[in-house]
């Protein structure tokens, strides 16, 4: 999450460091994309990790150890590490908004 609260965290480190470590070890099929504020300013830096068909999981207070933890063991290892999860699944009921809003 990049609002600006998680930049002056060190989201960005996190971010620039998580994409290093996806590039060094040749993962092509994971995307890392930058969100915006997700209204947990004290808990920042944070991520949340998606994975096609599992509820997503929010992670929260994080570092660049955290964030590689959190790739090694669950993006690649389907583990959840729930020491550092503040939530999964959505928030609430989700709809697909198409058009002109």
């Amino acid at each position: 999450h990049m609002g600006t609260c998680g930049i002056a965290a060190g989201a960005r480190d996190i971010f620039d460091s998580l994409g290093s470590e996806i590039d060094r070890m040749g993962l092509k099929n994971i995307r890392l994309r930058s969100t915006g504020c997700a209204g947990l300013c004290s808990r920042e830096p944070m991520m949340t990790v998606e994975i096609p068909d599992r509820p997503p999981v929010v992670y929260a207070d994080l570092d660049r150890d955290k964030a590689k933890e959190i790739l090694l063991q669950h993006v690649l290892g389907g583990r959840p590490i729930t020491d550092y999860a503040i939530r999964a699944g959505f928030e609430g009921h989700q709809t697909r908004v198409i058009g002109n809003v």
